[in-house]
């Protein structure tokens, strides 16, 4: 920029790369500005480094506010409520403290590099899940089967939302209402919690029938082909959800990137005062020695590898094209590596702090009742729906304890289903470009049509359907995703081309170890997780009823309707572009910037080395 006042009659200004277009790094450019006085030409230059914000196609995109608001968003999305349920209870299951080496482990070999795939993946090519294959068109399906995947999810997660808000309506009250056996809704087999009473399969405690019959009306269905109509409460709950996420997510990143300074960071403070109340309750001492205690003979048992495997698959976030989505609006030349390392490291770290509250609170139950800690240990909703308000229930204050409870799983729940809504709303927008324009529009489509689907999780028999969903949804076909996902940008996009895109972005090439993880590690991690999934496969249940065979086959159609995008997709593409069987085939495996290319006949694919580089 010019400053302060010349008498210029003729200026003229050009722009001439310093740098080689293949050289890597951020590019920098000379300002060559022209200037002509009474007929002498003045000349002078200046070196100009680019925001960061434009592609190197040139393509203008909206980026986050600051740096923190995207490292918040991918925390926020990535530690979720699994982290409370599911972590805690697979460690002390699995051996305790010997269960961090497998999960360690196949965090470093698989975890962290898909992790870093994505990110790097979306940050490049500056588009949602199906929009970066541009990179390599024949892949484009594995896009939408994401992207489908985060919206199944999203059908069913927000009822969890909304059965959190549900109780935390309850907790202002004097008292709690799964204190006593003396509701409307309790059954003759309603008993006050004592010693004997989980010993007893014909008694139920008044936090489960608040649960099961107060909350979600179960008795008053005989199945999943006995819904009845929607509750209202759970309704009215379930909308409120809806139009947190509508007004968190209707303006992109400007307006969800500040919703998260309070949902993402929340969760810590929460947790942090729970485990400092958590730890001076009587036996709490003894629920951590029994979270932490090493058994490492439990390691010779391949389920606890196969679990271990299966933990760091579903709760880094990986495959629902959240992570590609989120750091497409990062600008270009981000330090995508070191937000990868970061973000990983400390959604580990949450679940591992979070045991530490889980164990100190059902450590005091054990006591209290004095039970075995298996018998109050449990995992999933039945963990902070049934077995933690109940010990919350025991405490004085009872009611301040809840409030603070529930408060944290609404903020673990809300920035994680903005999460996936954001994937499918980035991911859609960007293929369709129309869409741009009525983003808002769009994005109320999207979460009314999520809401109108979710009605069917808040009726007498939803946690049927809920069940059914958590089920299918996001187990098989996600592990399928990213198996493909990975394949398409390892093997067929090619390993030592990703490197370069990453070097261009942060200025070094990705090292040996990651490379050899992408390549070969990874894909064939995620080949057995899927063959393991399919091997291990169980019928939905819940409690002690068994889904009828339609409801399974249903549940299958779901995921199956999910993954073959894939192949139809391919099989598409394929049959749409022109020539001979090799130019479709040559065509739809090399990036679109690059079609010129095949007219000349030079395939990279079609080569060797293209398949032996690493």
């Amino acid at each position: 920029m010019l400053r302060g006042k010349l008498p210029v009659t003729h200026m003229s200004s050009a722009i001439a790369p310093v740098k080689p277009s293949g050289t890597a790094g951020p590019k920098e450019v000379e300002l060559i500005l022209v200037k002509e006085q009474n007929g002498v030409q003045f000349t002078s230059s200046a070196l100009v480094s680019p925001s960061g914000q434009t592609h190197p196609s040139g393509e203008e995109r909206e980026t986050w506010g600051k740096k923190i608001d995207f490292l918040l968003s991918v925390i926020g999305f990535a530690v979720d409520l699994a982290n409370v349920w599911r972590f805690p209870y697979l460690c002390y299951k699995n051996g305790g403290g010997a269960f961090l080496v497998p999960y360690l482990f196949f965090m470093v070999i698989a975890g962290m590099p898909l992790f870093y795939m994505e990110l790097a993946l979306g940050q490049y090519n500056r588009e949602g899940a199906a929009g970066v294959w541009k990179i390599c068109p024949l892949f484009k399906g594995v896009g939408f089967t994401v992207i489908l995947i985060s919206l199944y999810v999203g059908f069913y997660y927000n009822v969890i939302i909304a059965w959190a808000l549900f109780y935390l309506f309850s907790s202002f009250s004097a008292e709690l209402p799964w204190i006593h056996c003396n509701n409307t809704w309790n059954s003759p087999n309603c008993s006050d919690l004592n010693s004997t009473l989980l010993n007893d399969t014909y008694k139920t405690t008044p936090a489960l029938e608040y649960f099961e019959r107060g909350v979600l009306h179960l008795h008053e269905s005989s199945g999943i082909d006995d819904l009845g109509l929607p509750r209202w409460q759970l309704t009215s709950c379930l909308a409120v959800v809806i139009v947190v996420l509508y007004f968190s997510l209707w303006k992109g990143v400007k307006t969800s990137g500040k919703v998260v300074w309070i949902t993402a960071t929340m969760p810590y403070v929460v947790l942090t005062v729970l485990l400092l109340r958590g730890v001076t309750l009587p036996g709490a001492i003894d629920g951590i020695k029994a979270y932490l205690s090493v058994d490492f003979l439990r390691l010779c048992d391949a389920q606890v590898w196969i679990e271990a495997a299966t933990q760091i698959c579903f709760s880094l976030g990986v495959g629902f094209g959240v992570l590609i989505a989120f750091s497409s609006y990062n600008k270009f030349s981000n330090n995508c590596y070191r937000d990868a390392i970061i973000t990983s490291s400390i959604n580990s770290l949450t679940s591992f702090f979070s045991g530490f509250v889980i164990f100190s609170f059902l450590g005091y139950m054990s006591h209290k009742h004095n039970v075995a800690l298996d018998k109050v240990a449990t995992d999933g909703p039945g963990l902070v729906f049934i077995i933690y308000p109940e010990a919350i229930a025991t405490l004085p204050g009872s009611s301040v304890w809840a409030v603070i409870f529930f408060i944290m799983l609404l903020t673990l729940g809300i920035d994680s289903a903005m999460g996936g809504m954001e994937s499918v709303i980035t991911g859609l927008i960007d293929e369709f470009k129309f869409l741009h324009k009525h983003r808002e529009l769009f994005t109320l489509f999207i979460v009314v049509s999520t809401f109108l689907i979710s009605l069917s999780c808040v009726t007498n028999g939803g946690i049927y359907v809920f069940t059914l969903l958590d089920h299918f949804a996001a187990g098989t076909s996600i592990l399928f995703g990213v198996l493909i996902e990975a394949i398409g940008i390892a093997w067929f996009y090619g390993v030592d081309r990703f490197s370069d895109d990453i070097q261009e972005m942060i200025g070094q090439r990705p090292g040996l170890y990651w490379r050899l993880c992408w390549k070969f590690v990874s894909p064939c991690f995620l080949l057995f997780m899927v063959v393991v999934s399919f091997a291990t496969f169980n019928p939905p249940k819940y409690g002690s009823y068994y889904f009828p065979t339609w409801a399974t086959m249903l549940g299958w159609c779901l995921s199956i309707s999910s993954m073959i995008m894939v192949p139809l997709y391919a099989l598409y593409k394929f049959c749409s572009l022109p020539g001979s069987f090799c130019d479709k085939l040559a065509y739809a495996i090399t990036p679109e910037t690059e079609h010129h290319l095949v007219e000349r006949g030079e395939v990279r694919q079609f080569t060797l080395q293209h398949w032996l580089v690493v």
